[in-house]
């Protein structure tokens, strides 16, 4: 059964503790964490009020800047990725968002080779530790703080040139969803999908990221959550959003419409979310 997970980021104003026990209420199975949330409050007491509040975490966020956009040396980034590889594993979360970092002046094939380096010596780590890896390709519209792979193809090809079952692809419905027949290539997407992310969208991104509800906006949603419930997958559904059209909203009415509009996505399709039916 898919599981109905809701990011940290969504809630951006609340602290740590406030998601937790604002998601556990809301009906919610699983929590995507802010590492920066998880700081401030204290990894040991978050393990703790998780496992209290019966969520599973469904990934870490994040990793990255490998490539030195963000201001941080290569050695920096590497050594802030593996304890965030271990965190991952402390938290028993499903995987471990990764960025690649802005190309940050480099030429892509040098970018390229920065990331492929970096991963070289993240996945040794990920392995001992029985973490997955999980790659984000962004839309070009917003993409340029954050990564340089825009490109689906180019993603998954990286992703299997490194032949392991600990690297996998994050599946963003915000950024992929706007690619002419996304929802037709999902049975070949699926055995690459560690963490399944929705989000809606009015327009394609321009500049900075800007999500809105669920069911506001033009992506495919249902047919997207249709078809990779259909060709079985069971992971989490992880509810990001954020951006202009969602400045100051009431978070508890937030994670109630967002809750809903998912068990409305799968109404046509298998009873597969667990929280569909609370």
């Amino acid at each position: 059964m898919v599981r109905l997970s809701m990011n940290e980021l969504t809630t951006l104003r609340w602290s740590f503790d406030e998601d937790v026990r604002h998601y556990a209420a809301a009906g919610y199975d699983s929590i995507a964490v802010w590492r920066q949330k998880v700081s401030d409050f204290g990894e040991a007491k978050a393990i703790e009020l998780i496992e209290d509040n019966g969520l599973t975490v469904s990934a870490v966020l994040w990793a990255g800047g490998f490539t030195g956009s963000d201001g941080r040396s290569y050695k920096d980034s590497i050594e802030d990725a593996l304890e965030a590889v271990q965190l991952t594993a402390d938290m028993k979360a499903g995987s471990l968002v990764v960025y690649t970092g802005a190309r940050a002046g480099h030429t892509h094939n040098h970018a390229r080779r920065l990331f492929r380096n970096a991963l070289r010596e993240l996945l040794p780590c990920a392995q001992q530790c029985g973490v997955t890896l999980a790659i984000e390709p962004m839309h070009g519209g917003c993409a340029s703080s954050w990564t340089f792979l825009t490109d689906l193809d180019e993603t998954l090809d990286l992703i299997r040139s490194h032949q392991s079952p600990h690297l996998k692809l994050v599946f963003d419905a915000y950024h992929l969803g706007h690619l002419p027949g996304i929802v037709d290539r999902l049975p070949e997407l699926l055995p690459w999908i560690a963490l399944v992310q929705l989000g809606d969208a009015k327009q394609p991104p321009c500049g900075e990221q800007n999500r809105c509800r669920l069911g506001s906006g033009v992506l495919p949603l249902r047919a997207i959550v249709a078809a990779l419930v259909r060709c079985g997958y069971a992971g989490d559904l992880d509810i990001e959003l954020m951006g202009e059209d969602l400045e100051n909203p009431d978070y508890v009415e937030l994670l109630d419409h967002s809750r809903r509009a998912v068990c409305e996505l799968l109404r046509d399709g298998p009873p597969s979310l667990s929280a569909a039916s609370a």
